[in-house]
């Protein structure tokens, strides 16, 4: 998208955008406090800001936009700072303003009865699902960085998450949203009704755009009732071609109750086996793939046999080569931890290429099968370490670098690495983004990949929400 010249902050703006949130919550470049929001977890950007505001209330909000929108300047939104594609961090040229949500951290409400809860946007996940348990209720967005990850920045990417296969992602889990829009006004849309058909979904708008259509400041989540039983499983394959078929059967048996169902290439449980948590007893752990499953159900004491019938028919079927089924809490939360670990324990082997991407379930064994040819072409030696959410189509296909390679040399084949991965991705009706969103790192790659006509409908719809360009300028389009 072209955006409408924007402006560096005058001193003038600077001063009332501090007069807004208080001194203390206004951090002036060269402020060492504010180096957290300047820099994503990764290191691969970092940006620098004239200041850097914290917010306290959905008024303050307001009040920022109405001032930077006015002035023409800037604003990237940000709340847990745990993005993946450079979203949530200011550009390099030093003239925008960072707003972060991160003092907005009240739970406003929680109603058991209507199994729905109302948080800020700065709230953690795992803070939200403390609450919904306390409720003896159950938050069902869940990744491995919801200890940090925040409400608002899971529902501007749409985050999916290790439980999408069950409930859906983020976008599935709202029924009403709070938004402040670019010229400052609030919409005020926190309902709990399950059915409200009253004209355009602006709550589907809102969620996964990225912060350039508006900043939530807060959200109105569905909750569910917890399982009675869960049973956990740790499985070996004698390849990745019984991937599909597994899962397939998992679903036979499980229905519903199939909550789980992640998968772990051979190179990916080398590394955790590495560089991670302490072992839990898993089997063969240098199978060429490894399946994590887990099956929950509404009646106590009934996971467990579904489970141990699906395990027993796969090993009859030759679909697995050895089983672990958990046989304690303790024994499931390893295993959890352990394929949480994927991403963290890549960093112990130099740099590491990324991708997240979604593929037909079907097509995905093919598909690992041929980036592999294609990531051998782009650097000799590199390392496919793939994983994923199987049950949703959804590929972390990370590469890391050959052993002893330059790390510099290497991550300056991002773009030509990720250009190869995902022309494959299009190429075999995929998407090059699954549940990470585009930021900046594959804005350039969805013009490529997005149909035109989508595009222009998208570039509309942003003009209409933010006629000046203010808000996260340059991201998405």
């Amino acid at each position: 998208m072209v955006q409408t010249s924007l402006n560096a902050p005058t001193p003038a703006l600077l001063d009332a955008l501090t007069r807004v949130v208080g001194p203390a919550h206004a951090l002036r470049a060269g402020d060492p406090a504010q180096g957290q929001y300047l820099r994503e977890w990764r290191d691969r950007y970092v940006g620098v800001s004239p200041l850097v505001v914290r917010p306290g209330t959905t008024a303050e909000v307001a009040e920022i936009l109405r001032l930077c929108n006015a002035a023409r300047t800037g604003v990237v939104p940000q709340s847990g700072n745990t993005g993946l594609v450079g979203g949530q961090i200011p550009f390099e040229g030093g003239t925008e303003i960072v707003l972060s949500l991160d003092r907005m951290r009240a739970i406003r409400a929680v109603d058991a009865d209507g199994f729905a809860l109302t948080a800020e946007a700065g709230v953690t996940l795992a803070a939200v699902q403390e609450e919904a348990r306390a409720a003896g209720l159950m938050f069902a967005l869940s990744m491995a960085s919801e200890g940090s990850a925040c409400l608002g920045g899971a529902l501007a990417t749409n985050a999916g998450g290790l439980a999408a296969l069950a409930h859906g992602t983020a976008r599935a889990q709202v029924l009403g949203i709070e938004a402040v829009l670019a010229d400052g006004r609030v919409l005020s849309g926190l309902s709990s009704l399950k059915k409200d058909n009253t004209g355009y979904d602006l709550r589907d708008l809102l969620i996964g755009s990225e912060g350039t259509l508006g900043i939530i400041t807060a959200a109105t989540v569905r909750l569910v009732s917890p399982p009675r039983d869960v049973a956990t499983a740790f499985v070996a394959l004698p390849s990745m071609d019984s991937l599909v078929a597994l899962f397939r059967l998992s679903q036979g048996h499980a229905g519903p109750g199939l909550t789980a169902f992640e998968f772990m290439s051979a190179r990916a449980m080398e590394f955790v086996g590495k560089h991670g948590p302490a072992a839990v007893p898993l089997g063969d752990v240098s199978a060429p793939c490894s399946v994590l499953i887990e099956v929950s159900t509404a009646e106590a004491e009934r996971a467990q046999p579904v489970i141990e019938a699906l395990l027993a028919e796969a090993l009859q079927r030759g679909l697995i080569s050895d089983a672990r089924v958990a046989a304690s809490a303790a024994q499931q939360a390893a295993m959890w931890r352990l394929r949480e670990q994927m991403s963290d324990v890549q960093k112990h082997e130099g740099g590491s290429i990324k991708h997240d991407v979604s593929l037909p379930i079907a097509r995905v064994p093919e598909f690992l099968e041929r980036a592999a040819a294609i990531v051998e072409t782009v650097c000799s030696g590199a390392r496919p370490v793939p994983f994923g959410h199987l049950g949703d189509g959804n590929v972390h296909y990370n590469v890391s670098q050959p052993v002893g390679a330059d790390t510099a040399a290497f991550l300056a084949l991002w773009e030509t690495m990720s250009e190869a991965v995902h022309g494959l991705v299009a190429e075999m009706g995929g998407s090059i983004s699954a549940e990470h969103g585009i930021g900046r790192m594959k804005r350039d790659a969805l013009r490529r990949f997005k149909d035109p006509v989508a595009l222009d409908m998208m570039r509309a719809i942003r003009r209409a929400f933010d006629p000046n360009g203010i808000l996260n300028p340059g991201k998405v389009l």
